[in-house]
């Protein structure tokens, strides 16, 4: 059986900001909206963690849910000390409104696996003319 990854006390990642975005996107047919969201990953654990991947569930309003998983944070594996954080912004494109959760993976300095939750978040498509 593989290893579990544990949840490390002091390790938070949490979404500062959501934006919608308008235009300027080649987007995907179908996927009309996008949405910027900011992340902010803290480490106020007493160990030095390396993020390796992200995992997002994306539940759209109408039941449809996509998974998004991969290697690396926007082409990164960031190496995060204690009493450090590290900030990205990235996007989601979805078909509307949608609700958001998921995790980092990765390792701390002694090669123990480890899990940070992502708290759920909305993306909420804006009424026209608003």
């Amino acid at each position: 059986m593989p290893p579990v990854p544990t949840n490390i006390p002091g390790l938070k990642a949490t979404v500062d900001r959501v934006v919608y975005h308008y235009g300027g996107l080649t987007m995907p047919p179908g996927y009309p909206h996008a949405f910027i969201y900011f992340v902010t990953i803290h480490n106020n654990s007493s160990h030095i963690v390396i993020l390796m991947g992200r995992k997002w569930i994306i539940t759209e309003s109408n039941g449809e849910t996509t998974v998004v998983e991969g290697e690396k944070i926007v082409g990164q594996t960031p190496r995060i000390h204690p009493g450090d954080s590290w900030s990205y912004n990235s996007y989601h494109v979805t078909k509307g409104n949608a609700e958001v959760h998921g995790s980092y993976y990765g390792q701390d300095c002694a090669g123990n696996l480890i899990r940070i939750p992502v708290s759920p978040f909305s993306l909420e498509v804006p009424a026209q003319g608003s």
